[in-house]
C-alpha cells in the first residue's frame, strides 16, 4: 500500500514541527515547504521529511512546488497551510504595501496551495486540505487589521471550498487557534503550564480530522487552552 504523503506549507518550529512529527510517527511521508528551508534542517533529519523552497504568495512558486512533489512522491493525501503574514500598528500608520504583502501570504497563498492540491485530489476522490486560522479569523483586534483581514479571508475560502469539494470526496477543514501556541523557550512563563496550547495536542486534532469518516465530517474546529476566555 502506498504511503500517505503530508505536505505542510509555511513550516516552522511550532505547530508545523509537531504535525510533521505526528505524521512521520504514523508512517506518512512528509514534505515541508517554506521560504527558508535552512531552519528546517534538524526537523527534516528527525522526521525523514523532504524540504522545498516556496514563497506561497507567488503562483509560479506554488506551481513549481507541486510539480516537484508530483515527481518525487505523487499526490499528497494531506495538505496543511500554516503560513500567515501580519503588520502590527495603528490603522492610519500602516504601510499599504506591507499590508498587501501580509494578505498575499495569509489568504492568497492559502488559495494557491489549496487550488493546486484540489486539482490533484479531485481525480482520486479523496484527500484533506487543512487551513490554520487564529482568533483573528472570527474577531478583529485593535492594531491588527492586516492579520484579521487575511484570516477572515482564509476562513471564507475554507467555507466555500468545503461546500464545493466535500461532495466530491475532499475534506476541507479550518482551525481557529484561539490562543497562543507554546514555543520552545517560551519566555511568558507567567501564564502557567496551561496558558498556551500544546502544539502536539493541536497536531493530534489535525490528524483526527484527517481520519474522520466522511459520513461525519466537520469543516471547522476551535481550539483553545481551557484557561483562555472566549
Amino acid at each position: 500500500m502506498t504511503r500517505e504523503l503530508a505536505l505542510i506549507v509555511g513550516a516552522g518550529r511550532g505547530l508545523s514541527a509537531s504535525l510533521a512529527r505526528a505524521c512521520a510517527k504514523r508512517g506518512m511521508q512528509v514534505a515541508l515547504a517554506a521560504r527558508n528551508v535552512e531552519k528546517l534542517a534538524a526537523l527534516a533529519a528527525e522526521t525523514g521529511a523532504k524540504t522545498y523552497v516556496c514563497d506561497a504568495s507567488q503562483p509560479a512558486a506554488v506551481a513549481s512546488l507541486y510539480r516537484a512533489l508530483d515527481a518525487d512522491f505523487g499526490t499528497p493525501t494531506l495538505v496543511c497551510y500554516n503560513a500567515s503574514g501580519r503588520v502590527r500598528g495603528p490603522l492610519v500608520e500602516l504601510d499599504p504595501a506591507a499590508v498587501r504583502a501580509a494578505l498575499e501570504v495569509s489568504a492568497f497563498g492559502g488559495f494557491l496551495v489549496a487550488q493546486e492540491a484540489a486539482k490533484r485530489m479531485l481525480p482520486q476522490g479523496r484527500g484533506s486540505i487543512l487551513l490554520t486560522g487564529a482568533s483573528a479569523s472570527v474577531k478583529g483586534y485593535a492594531q491588527s487589521a492586516s492579520f484579521a483581514m487575511g484570516k477572515f479571508a482564509l476562513r471564507g475560502l475554507a467555507q466555500s471550498m468545503a461546500r464545493e469539494l466535500a461532495p466530491k470526496g475532499i475534506h476541507v477543514a479550518h482551525f481557529v487557534i484561539d490562543g497562543g501556541i507554546r514555543q520552545p523557550g517560551e519566555p511568558r512563563a507567567e501564564r502557567g503550564p496551561d496558558g498556551f496550547l500544546d502544539p502536539d495536542a493541536i497536531a493530534q486534532t489535525y490528524l483526527q480530522i484527517h481520519d474522520q469518516p466522511r459520513s461525519a465530517w466537520t469543516w471547522e474546529v476551535e481550539l483553545r487552552p481551557w484557561t483562555e476566555t472566549f
